[in-house]
C-alpha cells in the first residue's frame, strides 16, 4: 500500500522522499539540514551580540 501525496497545509516544503544529502570532511560526516541550521544559529547569535541593545527613555534628562 503507498501513501497518497499530501497536499494542502500539511504538505512538506521538500520533497522527503530520498536520502539526505551528506558533507563529508575528513572524519566529519553532517547532514545538510544540521548545517544550515547551526549556520543560522551561529548567525543569530553573533547578531544578537554584535546588535546595540535597545535603549529606553531616560526621563532624568
Amino acid at each position: 500500500m503507498t501513501a497518497a501525496p499530501t497536499t494542502g497545509a500539511f504538505a512538506a516544503p521538500v520533497d522527503l522522499n530520498h536520502p539526505g544529502h551528506y558533507l563529508h570532511w575528513g572524519v566529519v560526516q553532517i547532514s545538510m539540514a544540521n548545517l544550515v541550521v547551526m549556520c543560522l544559529m551561529v548567525t543569530l547569535f553573533v547578531a544578537a551580540l554584535l546588535l546595540p541593545f535597545p535603549r529606553g527613555r531616560r526621563d532624568d534628562e
